[in-house]
């Protein structure tokens, strides 16, 4: 018997796809002018959904005493290369104080020394107790009498008419059942893309990641097929982790100033430079040029330091924790091991995701992004994308004060069925989990993996391109056996969609900017032609690569304007 999925459909206001960080704060945002009807739209359960789902041991975006906004801009720009939006950075950096006091308030335990001032962690962090930092953010949006949430509801598809967004739509996680959500405007809040590559720990531990695995980069996809314009997803982003528990390092580094060192015992960062990428690449080549393994040096911090360790790790990954209990072996007797990750695309760490202008909006008309999918703002973490919420949120109030209508058609039956045609195709030879493998494989040979020390060339991407394309129509023939196994298929199609578009950048931008980040080998060098944004659309089912100039002078806000719907001003020329 054929089977269907019940529809129902949902009129709002303003729907924010993603209950995380940034879609969280939003929630919060919007409710205090309570003007709108808000829905948030989250794949798991709100409470514990999301980057902070464990928590974490420090803020990592914070003015401190002595320091000016402009310092984090600075920060942020030299340790990209120069690839930012500077306009974006300075409207965040001037946010991140009041939206960490604002937690405060709301119940986070910042911790403050005998004079009441906040411990700092280096110049730009402050140290907090944040295991339960998820649900003080869930809460906060839970309360506002305006705000409705559904949890367990993943979002496919946005619904966009002549370049205007008016709603989405989706399926329930545990039931079958879709939604047709119409609204005014649309907040991607959705999160970046995990699992596009090879992850270092293979089979059942191939999950054990640094980048939540549940964001399967879902808004880049929505907001590519809708043909928003996207940028610089070719500054990928690479972890440097402990080995094996992928745990945190930056409170090693930061909290007991450890340096990196190689199996000779010499210490190296300072030979490679100590930008975020440059860290991550002095370890790839000490490890190729045969000097491993790599370390943090901890083999001579105290016992107090080392017991902070402990404590913190508890906080964020008990994993490394407990191996260094197990072990018998703690950090101040055994130097810590460390190793890279595979790549991600994250607009919270790199610039890479949706070009937005000062509002967030994309150049979608009622369609903004914030939070890790938004791009162009490097290294703006827990804080910064909690200010991109609240930017959002009143980009959109702004927007929805012109009087902006909703509208509706047919077009979501199309979606639907597709739906429908998954869970009622036949058995195949191939499945979902074999799918998802050997699009990472491919991705890690021929498109800057592990395997291959993240270099890649031009030949490398060209088959990585012809290959990745050939997937879309295996995965056409996938059977779901309920909506669980729908969900698995859509999380590939999604990241397949992001692989695309990333190829298509890593071609075009023809230069080594950022080491091991985006190491082209057939253009090792760093070069000033490219000092641009390499952004991309969708049209005609194929990526157009557009090069836009830097957002430099005197950080004058990019504001989008739309005739009609018709882009006008995307912020640079094409």
């Amino acid at each position: 018997m054929k089977e269907l999925i019940q529809v129902e459909k949902l009129n709002t206001d303003i729907l924010i796809i993603g209950g995380g960080t940034a879609g969280c704060y939003a929630a919060y945002t919007f409710g205090q002018s309570g003007k709108h009807k808000v829905l948030v739209a989250e794949k798991a359960n709100i409470k514990r959904s999301g980057c902070l789902a464990a928590g974490v041991n420090a803020i990592n975006a914070y003015i401190t005493e002595g320091r000016v906004p402009q310092d984090y801009v600075d920060y942020c720009k030299k340790d990209a290369k120069g690839i930012v939006r500077e306009d974006l950075l300075l409207s965040i950096s001037e946010n991140l104080n009041e939206v960490t006091h604002k937690l405060e308030e709301n119940g986070l335990v910042i911790l403050k020394d005998e004079n009441g001032k906040y411990v700092t962690r280096g110049n730009r962090n402050i140290k907090i107790n944040g295991e339960n930092i998820k649900p003080i953010l869930a809460k906060m949006a839970e309360a506002q009498d305006n705000v409705s949430i559904i949890n367990h509801i993943n979002i496919t598809d946005l619904l966009v008419k002549d370049n205007k967004v008016f709603g989405a739509v989706g399926f329930d996680v545990n039931s079958q059942k879709a939604y047709v959500i119409i609204a005014k405007a649309v907040l991607i809040a959705t999160g970046g893309a995990a699992g596009l590559y090879r992850p270092n720990n293979p089979g059942f531990s191939r999950h054990k990641m640094w980048y939540p695995p549940f964001n399967t980069g879902a808004g880049y996809a929505m907001g590519i097929n809708a043909g928003a314009e996207m940028t610089t997803l070719e500054m990928r982003f690479i972890a440097l982790r402990c080995k094996d528990t992928i745990a945190p390092t930056g409170t090693i580094a930061q909290g007991v100033r450890a340096k990196q060192m190689n199996g000779k015992g010499e210490i190296y960062e300072t030979k490679y430079g100590v930008a975020t990428c440059e860290r991550v690449y002095g370890t790839t080549e000490e490890n190729r040029l045969g000097n491993g393994p790599c370390y943090l040096k901890t083999d001579e911090i105290s016992k107090e330091q080392e017991d902070e360790l402990y404590k913190a790790y508890l906080n964020m990954a008990p994993s490394q924790t407990l191996k260094w209990l197990e072990g018998g072996q703690g950090p101040a007797k055994q130097n810590v091991e460390i190793e890279g990750t595979e790549p991600y695309i994250v607009g919270g760490h790199t610039a890479s995701g949706f070009w937005v202008d000062n509002n967030r909006a994309t150049t979608v008309k009622g369609l903004y992004a914030a939070g890790d999918v938004a791009g162009g703002a490097p290294q703006k973490y827990v804080t910064g994308a909690l200010v991109e919420g609240k930017l959002a949120a009143l980009g959109i109030e702004e927007f929805l004060a012109e009087g902006q209508e909703a509208y509706s058609d047919d077009s979501w039956e199309t979606i639907v069925s597709q739906y429908e045609k998954f869970l009622n195709n036949e058995e195949g030879n191939i499945t979902i989990e074999q799918l998802e493998e050997s699009m990472q494989k491919i991705m890690d040979e021929y498109a800057g993996g592990i395997n291959k020390a993240y270099q890649f060339n031009e030949t490398g991407l060209k088959h990585a391109k012809e290959k990745i394309s050939g997937l879309f129509d295996v995965l056409e023939t996938l059977k779901a056996s309920d909506t669980d196994e729908l969900l698995q298929i859509y999380e590939i199609k999604e990241r397949l969609t992001v692989c695309l578009s990333l190829i298509e950048h890593l071609k075009a931008r023809k230069e080594t900017r950022w080491h091991s980040f985006a190491e082209n080998k057939n253009y090792p060098d760093e070069d000033k032609d490219f000092e641009v944004y390499i952004n991309s659309i969708k049209e005609d089912n194929q990526i157009k690569i557009i090069k836009r100039p830097l957002v430099v002078d005197d950080y004058k806000p990019v504001i989008f304007a739309f005739d009609g719907n018709k882009l006008v001003d995307a912020g640079g020329e094409v």
